[in-house]
């Protein structure tokens, strides 16, 4: 694109927390596409090892670490300094977000982030029962924070690419699906009117369906873990429970499985590491496969957000959803190296950049499946080298989570008093229309492929030839 769009003027600070791989990937979009005064951008990091960047450009840092007694201290005078409201963008870790997001309100500085995350040791505390260490957990945190304190300033929690972009591409979906399956109903504008479309159209599930096939250009060495995006979010979200969204048609539930006594009551959990538990979905490239059932709030919130509810408040209609998370090989490896030792985490971690990589793409969507067609598959094609061409300091798995802040962005700053939202409630053309130019192909593709196709084989195995879409089909035991 010759000439990039200007969205909109900042007319307060900025504040950046996190200067990661997501960190670098959105400074130069946030250049791109918005006026703002340099001397109020400032970024946070405890670590300085790419502050060259921000050098060259005139940028202020501060190497902090915050913590739970300084961060209003440390982010009050730099979101309140000069004219015009703040923006903090959130894309640490080991920070927590509803702490940063609930204080940002308070004094009426726009936010968004990633990923409801917590402060230091949650992830891993041994103490905690299972069932409060899990993102459903985190996200109630959230949601009891937005009934206690509604509208106000606005604060977009979870808007990277997943969570984030592909609710957008949910609903771009169920769009083409009702058009493509004939059905007349005008596009819905509300939540109830859009969980009553996917009812309508028979969708029984999603799968948020990734495969990433960027390909390091040297092996991956032992004892590194290597992946494309962060390492420590991997981990952090990769050892805890597995979990999804849990839909009204499902007949079985593993038996290390257990449910929530509080909250929306949208999901389950499994006592395993998400990253040690594979299923079985499907995406363009490879068609069938094998991902990984990390957790992500957006499991949780797809599933709550198409939720259909009886006049006493019961459950009538709810689709499953989760992850199906392919990463690229040598995160692959990673893993296997780490659970070969019992969840020893490599001391030495590495994110592949963008020179780093030979070739591939990350192939991230959204798979709807149980309807009339059986399964849809809808979202972005991103190449390395599309990356390369259009912005820099990412590989493709860092673009479509960047571009989804950029777009997480211009709407707060056009709705700046939406209280706290989550990716479910914006508005996905507009969005989309800021993000797309960053996606690569974008497609839908529609598949036969179930579950069950092919299966069983030469051993006996424990499925449900009644229904395909069943999760005891697509979690491999």
């Amino acid at each position: 694109m010759s000439q990039w769009p200007v969205h909109g003027r900042i007319e307060g600070a900025i504040v950046m927390i996190g200067f990661g791989s997501i960190g670098k990937g959105t400074l130069p979009l946030i250049e791109r596409h918005f006026e703002f005064d340099k001397k109020r951008f400032v970024v946070i990091d405890p670590n300085d090892k790419d502050r060259a960047l921000l050098d060259e450009r005139g940028i202020r840092f501060e190497q902090v670490t915050l913590t739970r007694e300084n961060f209003r201290d440390v982010l009050k005078p730099l979101l309140t300094a000069g004219k015009g409201q703040g923006f903090c963008v959130n894309l640490s870790v080991d920070t927590s977000s509803l702490a940063i997001m609930e204080f940002c309100r308070e004094i009426g500085a726009l936010y968004i982030d990633t990923v409801v995350e917590p402060w230091p040791g949650f992830y891993y505390d041994k103490n905690m029962d299972t069932g409060l260490r899990t993102n459903y957990a985190l996200r109630e945190t959230v949601q009891e924070a937005r009934r206690r304190n509604p509208g106000g300033s606005t604060a977009v929690s979870c808007c990277g690419a997943n969570p984030g972009m592909v609710s957008w591409f949910v609903k771009q979906a169920l769009v083409n699906l009702a058009n493509d399956l004939g059905d007349k109903g005008t596009e819905p504008k509300t939540k109830a009117e859009w969980a009553a479309l996917a009812q309508r159209l028979g969708v029984k599930g999603v799968h948020i369906a990734e495969r990433d096939t960027q390909r390091a250009r040297q092996p991956k060495p032992l004892d590194v873990f290597v992946n494309t995006w962060s390492v420590e979010g991997f981990l952090s979200e990769g050892m805890q429970p597995a979990e999804l969204g849990w839909g009204t048609h499902e007949k079985w539930m593993p038996g290390n499985a257990s449910t929530h006594t509080f909250g929306c009551g949208a999901a389950i959990y499994i006592n395993q590491p998400g990253a040690n538990t594979r299923v079985r979905s499907w995406t363009p490239t490879p068609g069938p496969q094998f991902g990984f059932l990390v957790t992500h709030n957006e499991a949780i919130s797809i599933a709550d957000y198409y939720t259909v509810r009886d006049a006493s408040g019961q459950a009538v209609y709810r689709p499953t959803c989760h992850y199906a998370y392919h990463p690229c090989n040598d995160a692959v490896l990673s893993l296997h190296e780490m659970f070969g030792r019992a969840g020893k985490m490599q001391e030495e971690h590495h994110i592949l950049g963008e020179a780093e990589i030979l070739d591939g793409i990350d192939e991230l969507g959204v798979l709807l499946y149980g309807h009339g067609k059986n399964a849809y598959w809808y979202g972005s094609q991103l190449s390395v080298e599309e990356t390369r061409r259009i912005a820099p300091y990412q590989n493709a798995t860092g673009m479509q989570v960047t571009s989804a802040v950029l777009a997480g962005m211009v709407w707060a700053l056009e709705n700046p008093n939406a209280g706290i939202v989550e990716a479910d409630e914006m508005d996905f053309r507009r969005c989309l229309e800021v993000q797309t130019p960053y996606l690569g192909p974008v497609i839908g593709a529609y598949t036969d492929w179930t579950p069950l196709t092919d299966r069983p084989g030469f051993f006996p195995e424990d499925i449900d030839p009644s229904d395909p879409w069943q999760f005891r089909n697509v979690l491999v035991r």
